[in-house]
């Protein structure tokens, strides 16, 4: 029975690997330019017009890439911070990590670019004086400073999961009230922008933004992977954990700086993208279990393909210009969380 249920396991990840495959594929033929099948095989294949071949090459490929960079990294996030917290409901919202990205693309948006301390409502000053990649470097700043704030607070005390929830509340909120207060002095111009920059946006997706998650994601994965066992011995409690030589703090503290690394570095270059981190390793742990060595590549898989999903889903109700994946996402993930808590099978567990 335990050989069957293993290969049931690998096989339903296979499976979802290959969805994924099929969704970034199908993910190419969608958008606004109405392009043909056959147009997108031909600038796939860099035979099609100069204008197909950019659509394609320079905008749906960059984006394909960083919905299933992003939506891996924000899911296995969601996963650790469950099992450290032994908590369903965590999220990579937890520690207040999107509350202070956004207070950190609004700084640098409305004061730095010139929002209201030099351009006020010219709109061409103020694209002149935007930086996009100042923005995501200050969102990332102030999301790991929200970081280490939460996790030192919680080194002062004992580090239990519910002191981290609180601490998280606490500090996001202190961070929803700056955001608050920066806006209300904003120009139109700032304000505008920095709202528009909140929206979960796969199109502002570079290459360039892509290696960058990349390379942090993938990094977090590795790590992830090789403390699998660790993360399993810790859903039998702190005290097991530890009767098997498992440094629970430690193990705490090093893997939620690092899914909230992984959060902060996909926040700032895309925005807020919600339910990605609870929906998906939720659903992965109801059907596969909770053995991390299952757990953690088919959650990567899952918000890969729930991202890919939404963004198809985005462009084409766009009529013309895509939809924020961030709505999407919550308006997909939240009916089917709720679904989840009040089925019969939920209630029962």
């Amino acid at each position: 029975m335990t050989e069957r249920r293993a290969r049931n396991r690998r096989l339903a990840v296979a499976a979802l690997a290959l969805a994924v495959l099929a969704a970034a594929f199908v993910c190419l033929f969608v958008g606004s330019s109405h392009m043909t099948v056959a147009e997108c095989f031909a600038a796939l294949a860099k035979k099609g017009s100069p204008t197909q071949m950019r659509i394609l090459w320079n905008i749906r490929i960059p984006r394909v890439l960083a919905a299933v960079i992003a939506g891996a990294g924000l899911s296995v996030s969601g996963l650790v911070m469950q099992t450290n917290l032994n908590n369903p409901m965590a999220s990579p919202s937890t520690l207040g990590v999107s509350n202070a990205a956004v207070f950190g693309a609004n700084l640098s948006i409305i004061a730095f670019a010139g929002g209201f301390l030099s351009t006020g409502n010219n709109v061409s000053s103020y694209t002149v004086g935007a930086n996009p990649y100042a923005t995501s470097v200050v969102a990332f700043l102030f999301s790991t400073l929200s970081i280490l704030l939460v996790l030192g607070l919680c080194r002062l005390r004992s580090f239990q999961p519910g002191v981290v929830v609180l601490a998280g509340i606490a500090i996001g909120s202190i961070w929803t009230a700056a955001t608050t207060i920066l806006q209300f002095y904003a120009t139109d111009v700032g304000l505008s922008a920095a709202v528009i920059w909140t929206f979960g946006d796969l199109g502002r997706a570079t290459y360039r933004t892509d290696l960058i998650m990349a390379v942090v994601v993938v990094l977090g994965l590795l790590f992830f992977g090789l403390m699998a066992w660790k993360f399993n011995a810790l859903l039998s409690g702190d005290a097991a954990a530890k009767s098997m030589g498992v440094h629970v703090d430690l193990l705490r503290f090093a893997s939620m700086l690092a899914a909230s690394v992984i959060t902060a570095v996909c926040v700032s270059f895309l925005g807020i993208i919600g339910f990605v981190g609870i929906i998906c390793p939720h659903v992965t742990k109801r059907l596969l279990g909770q053995d991390h060595r299952v757990s953690l590549p088919a959650s990567a898989l899952s918000g890969s393909l729930l991202l890919l999903l939404a963004d198809t889903l985005s462009r084409s109700m766009g009529n013309g210009s895509a939809l924020p994946v961030g709505a999407i996402t919550s308006l997909l993930g939240a009916p089917f969380f709720l679904a989840i808590i009040f089925s019969k099978k939920g209630g029962r567990s």
